[in-house]
């Protein structure tokens, strides 16, 4: 009996190429070819793994790089990826950086060190005129600087792509403690991969993007030719995390021996047009009125896990009218000792009661004793490195979005954002079971009393403690929010 060996079609080549297959190329297609139509997800729902996922597929790149982050951060994982993207050019690679440039102060040197290399490209999104007090910007040109590109994507040959709500920094990929369900994304084979390829091309060519050559000017004093780590880093903890990781990671191996576990699913890219960084989109083209129209609407059960979760008005109506058709609607989000931002969890406090009152389930997680270690929010404009940082819904247990998306008037009028709609009730299933966990070990669930005041529920080793106030915070951070709520600033978080 004779194996039939897989076909390299285009499907598994950069541009429809039809040159000799890369190395990922050859691992994918065999594992493709028995799911037409079908994508291999892989969640990657620990953070080191993410991490070593990113760095391993970047070494086996033969061709392309295409990747696109909101933040990146000049840390140990930030240096650590840097490092091997400007390797990977020096082997031939095409690498193509687009970063939204609220988040590159401090970053500017090395940007220009991976631009200088002949394969090597970076771009920002909506960049900012003042490189040094960037938020004079604002004073001159607010209207533009506070719409931000949030998507997230790292594409390699054209053949795998990560997707999701990661950033790049060690405040992402938790090389400390962290809480069950810090953050999300997935790692996707098969058709999705070159839509997200389009996605990327169209938003590299996009009016909102600029060369680093128009925003930096690139002569002026020597860089060094390479980007290193300082010698008192590699003695730290977390370096040896990290690099532990990768000299443990069979994540190669498994990718080329077909043994990753993959789930095969139908799988849609769905995301912003890029115009939308100009403001020029009207309401019912953006990403959630196209989420919820593909997800269609939930008749059982709704779990939403939110870094940010502001509902505003209308969507408390929306969430209600669920509840009034029998709907079990959930929600994880950020307490207010795990969330940085305190002006957004304000947009968020104002509506717990009536929630609560008509049957909605909240949960806040708790903040992580490594909590001051991560990365803080510039301003208003866009995530935070809080506690919790993953965008996921799933509906009825077979449908799943996981992305840049989060709950917030931000992330619907005025951040662009990306996600997969995964039709898979097996990834539902694997969500809703680490939400159930999280719910259970890492967060209070939020009740009414008998007078109808918020109480928050602890529960450890079984048992349960009722807390009367805002958990593990002091009273000025209270009066704050406070204050912020009454504020008309929910267009703006």
């Amino acid at each position: 009996m004779t194996t039939k060996t897989p076909e390299f079609t285009s499907d598994y080549l950069p541009d429809g190429t039809t040159s000799e297959p890369t190395r990922l190329a050859r691992a994918v297609a065999p594992l493709c070819v028995g799911h037409p139509q079908q994508c291999g997800i892989l969640a990657l729902d620990e953070s080191l793994d993410a991490f070593a996922a990113r760095y391993r597929l970047t070494e086996m790149a033969e061709r392309t790089l295409d990747i696109q982050y909101y933040i990146w951060e000049d840390d140990m994982s930030g240096r650590l990826l840097f490092s091997v993207l400007l390797a990977a050019a020096k082997r031939g690679v095409h690498v193509r950086l687009l970063l939204d440039d609220n988040n590159t102060p401090g970053l500017d040197d090395t940007l220009r060190l991976l631009d200088r290399h002949p394969n090597v490209e970076v771009r920002l999104f909506n960049p900012f005129s003042f490189r040094t007090l960037r938020a004079l910007g604002y004073l001159t040109d607010f209207a533009r600087l506070n719409r931000r590109m949030h998507n997230k994507s790292f594409t390699v040959d054209g053949v795998v792509t990560v997707v999701g709500g990661r950033n790049v920094g060690d405040a992402y990929f938790g090389a400390g403690e962290e809480p069950l369900f810090s953050d999300l994304d997935v790692l996707a084979i098969g058709p999705v991969v070159s839509k997200v390829a389009e996605d990327f091309e169209r938003y590299w060519h996009c009016e909102s993007v600029s060369t680093l050559k128009s925003v930096l000017s690139l002569s002026g004093q020597e860089i060094s030719e390479g980007i290193v780590l300082p010698d008192a880093w590699l003695n730290d903890d977390m370096a040896r995390r990290y690099l532990s990781t990768l000299e443990s990671s069979r994540f190669t191996q498994h990718l080329e021996q077909g043994t990753l576990p993959l789930i095969w699913a139908k799988t849609r890219l769905l995301s912003d047009d890029p115009s939308k960084g100009k403001g020029k989109l009207p309401r019912h083209t953006l990403l959630p009125k196209r989420l919820f129209d593909v997800m269609g609407a939930p008749t059982g059960r709704i779990d939403i896990i939110s870094a940010y979760f502001v509902p505003t008005r209308a969507g408390v109506a929306q969430l209600l009218q669920l509840v009034r058709r029998g709907v079990n609607v959930a929600i994880l989000t950020n307490s207010l000792a795990a969330n940085d931002v305190a002006v957004v969890h304000a947009g968020y406090a104002r509506w717990r009661k009536k929630l609560l009152r008509y049957g909605v389930e909240l949960y806040e997680l708790k903040p992580t004793r490594e909590h001051e270690r991560v990365v803080h929010d510039r301003g208003l404009t866009g995530n935070s490195g809080s506690s919790l940082h993953a965008k996921t819904f799933s509906i009825d247990g077979r449908m799943v979005f996981i992305g840049s998306l989060n709950f917030d008037p931000r992330s619907t009028l005025l951040n662009t954002e990306m996600g997969f709609v995964i039709e898979s009730e097996r990834l539902a299933a694997l969500i809703h079971r680490r939400f159930t966990r999280s719910q259970r070990d890492a967060a209070w669930q939020l009740r009414l009393d008998r007078w109808g005041r918020i109480n928050w529920i602890d529960r450890q080793q079984g048992g349960e403690t009722v807390l009367k106030k805002e958990p593990a915070t002091g009273i000025g951070k209270r009066l704050l929010v406070r204050l912020a709520s009454i504020l008309p600033v929910e267009w703006l978080l």
